[in-house]
């Protein structure tokens, strides 16, 4: 059976003045003990403020609250955290003429990669980074790759493509090395904290050394292309010069052409009259 006799005390607080609603994140990576807190201001009768205080849109019981001087209410729900399914939103809520409501909203540390995608070329390595900023460090550290809609774990040990370091600091690296096209895709980073696990995915798209020069390949062969109809035409130009009286020669035979035609078409008759 788990002891939790030695868990932190956890004291958070939440100040609602009249006819506002107030929200506050809290971190953990342990169980501890939860002390919630909050106090309204109202400038009306106390008396007719119902207090109660929600799990998400669950009522929660075992709360208590007071009234101190003439214009604050205070309320208090303690409870203790100790797994992942405890993690969420918890609200005390003033209802009088209107609701007041202040909310926190427990959850572990997140992590966060880069937002970017990572773009390298066949054959490099390259390293990605997941950082946990606001954490004294998780349990450990778990990368993923995606397949499909599937997550596979990447261990280190069964590839020499990898090496994954900072397994229990709260920075985790994975190098990959002799990269090839397929190994662009989504990966994750996971880290596990004792009463929960946070995650991040990056994108990391790996080129051919062609890609880049595919803009170059187009421009020189709409260069090569130009550059052969301006020859074209030189060409056909200059034999034009060479023979200028070659179209008048080809119009002097289709005369001459025509005019045997019409002789012969004259003289057909007259043969007929002998």
């Amino acid at each position: 059976m788990t002891n939790y006799s030695n868990l932190s005390l956890e004291r958070h607080n939440i100040t609602l003045p009249e006819r506002s609603s107030v929200q506050k994140q809290v971190i953990l990576e342990s169980p501890s003990l939860m002390y919630l807190t909050c106090k309204f201001t109202a400038s009306g009768n106390l008396t007719s403020v119902c207090v109660t205080w929600k799990r998400g849109d669950e009522p929660l019981k075992n709360f208590s609250h007071t009234v101190e001087g003439n214009s604050t209410v205070r309320t208090q729900y303690n409870f203790t955290i100790v797994n992942s399914k405890q993690l969420g939103n918890y609200s005390c809520v003033f209802e009088d003429r209107k609701e007041q409501r202040g909310t926190f909203t427990i959850q572990v540390p997140e992590v966060k990669g880069k937002k970017k995608p990572l773009i390298t070329y066949v054959g490099d390595s390259t390293v990605l980074v997941c950082k946990c900023e606001k954490c004294v460090g998780p349990s450990h550290w778990t990368w993923y790759r995606s397949n499909g809609s599937v997550q596979v774990p990447i261990d280190a040990n069964m590839s020499a493509k990898y090496v994954i370091s900072g397994a229990h600091n709260n920075e985790t690296k994975l190098k990959l090395m002799n990269l090839l096209e397929e190994d662009g895709g989504s990966y994750w980073c996971r880290a596990v904290f004792p009463l929960g696990e946070s995650e991040d995915q990056q994108e990391l798209v790996v080129l051919s050394f062609l890609v880049p020069l595919k803009p170059f390949f187009a421009i020189i062969a709409e260069a090569v292309l130009l550059v052969a109809i301006i020859l074209l035409f030189e060409v056909y130009t200059q034999k034009r010069k060479k023979h200028p009286d070659d179209g008048k020669e080809f119009e002097q035979i289709e005369q001459l052409k025509s005019d045997d035609s019409n002789g012969l078409e004259n003289n057909a008759p007259r043969q007929r009259k002998k």
